[in-house]
């Protein structure tokens, strides 16, 4: 596996279903914000509604945050648009559902399950400038968390404009963080 943090994000180009409308969304449209790429293995299955939804119910806190979710699956821009329309969880969604029918995306971002044509559970934050910051992949049976996933972005959103700081385990926002130093060598 090729090292993922601080890697640039690949080009891409893709059909999404948003709000109603069927939008295109590139790479381009990643930089300039922190973006969440949220890859899931399919719809219309059992632990992906959960995920979705919980993202679903914390967007504003996400966008607060200067945070777009980008969440990315093998199924048609059509499928997640039966999806949304037949689901209340999934109908709860505002952020781009990414289709990615050929698995560019999900090849390029080195999750996709070959022999199933599907992604595994990966969660990906980059920065405004295109760079990951934050990976997570996890086995198909376990769902993610947004509570910890927005610790996460306020986290890597702290040490980029705190150069020089860095936020220790279970650091929330407005705790203490740790300015690494010979002085701290051995003291923590």
């Amino acid at each position: 596996m090729s090292r993922y943090i601080d890697s640039e994000l690949k080009p891409f180009k893709a059909t999404a279903y948003q709000n109603g409308d069927f939008v295109e969304v590139t790479d381009a449209d990643l930089k300039g914000q922190w973006s969440v790429v949220f890859f899931y293995p399919a719809d219309f299955t059992f632990v992906c509604p959960t995920e979705l939804g919980d993202l679903a119910d914390n967007y504003d806190e996400f966008k607060r945050l200067g945070v777009e979710i980008y969440s990315v699956s093998t199924d048609t821009h059509f499928t997640h648009k039966a999806w949304h329309d037949s689901s209340e969880t999934i109908g709860k969604i505002q952020y781009p559902m990414i289709a990615d029918p050929t698995g560019t995306i999900t090849r390029n971002f080195n999750v996709m399950i070959e022999e199933e044509g599907i992604a595994d559970r990966g969660t990906f934050v980059i920065n405004p400038e295109g760079q990951i910051k934050i990976v997570e992949i996890t086995d198909g049976g376990i769902g993610r968390d947004a509570s910890e996933l927005l610790r996460k972005i306020k986290a890597a959103q702290y040490i980029a404009a705190h150069p020089g700081e860095v936020c220790p385990a279970k650091w929330k926002e407005g705790e203490e963080t740790l300015a690494p130093s010979l002085d701290l060598v051995g003291k923590i």
